[in-house]
């Protein structure tokens, strides 16, 4: 083999090694750090490298407030930039911050079609090096939430996307099948009381709909507070699994 040769081999391994470097998978989970949860997830929390569902339900299924905090306190739980694809934008700032979730961490991709943000998914997933890619989204076919999981799995970044509907017969749109790995609805429930007059920490009934080889359940929680974290509220007992499906241990 020529030096010239070997010089050129050496350089390409390098540009390879570099490249590599670049777009190291991040593997394993992101707990909860609420073991009610993480114990129904297969690995111990969400998913790394993986596309996960957030919708609204009850009264929030048009406007998804809940969904949107519930996904911004996950994203604000990784590590790295995060890249918010959407249509409307409409997002309050001050509401995303309160759970975690700063300005200064999230980049916007606004776009005027649907395809054009799913496009915006893919290719920020397939970026890597970020914390988490967001999308919000009305419908999410079989094909484009499959090409969303295998670019989440090649870079190990966590895809979210949240079901954003602009009335409410598009939510049956939600019971169609998806690449998913999960697929969670959060709902709005009565705030937390307080010992003395005023508005407790708001609460959630977040139901796990789907777990790819885990099981399905619902919780009742308290909501993302200023690090993302939720919390399962003491004397809880808004909690039920659904039968039929195998647990995977953590």
């Amino acid at each position: 083999m020529s030096a010239a040769r070997e010089l050129a081999i050496s350089e390409l391994r390098e540009r390879i090694a570099a490249l590599e470097g670049r777009v190291a998978k991040r593997k394993g989970c992101l707990p909860f750090g609420v073991p009610d949860i993480d114990d129904m997830l297969p690995g111990g929390g969400l998913a790394y490298g993986a596309l996960h569902e957030f919708a609204g339900g009850g009264l929030g299924t048009v406007d998804g407030a809940a969904a949107a905090l519930f996904a911004a306190g996950v994203a604000a739980r990784t590590k790295g930039k995060i890249v918010w694809c959407l249509k409307r934008p409409d997002l309050f700032m001050p509401a995303l911050a309160q759970v975690g979730l700063h300005p200064d961490r999230v980049i916007f991709a606004e776009s005027d079609r649907e395809e054009d943000v799913l496009a915006s998914m893919e290719e920020a997933l397939g970026y890597g090096g970020l914390g988490a890619v967001v999308g919000e989204i009305v419908r999410l076919p079989m094909v484009s939430s499959r090409r969303l999981q295998l670019a989440a799995e090649k870079t190990g970044t966590m895809g979210i996307a949240v079901r954003r509907w602009r009335r409410q017969t598009e939510a049956n749109d939600f019971g169609q099948p998806t690449a998913s790995t999960t697929r969670w609805r959060v709902s709005v429930m009565p705030s937390e009381a307080l010992p003395v007059p005023g508005i407790g920490r708001a609460r959630w009934l977040v139901e796990l709909m789907r777990s790819r080889a885990g099981e399905c359940a619902e919780f009742c929680v308290g909501a993302c507070d200023e690090q993302g974290r939720i919390h399962i509220p003491s004397g809880s007992g808004d909690r039920s699994h659904s039968a039929g499906r195998s647990k995977h241990p953590a």
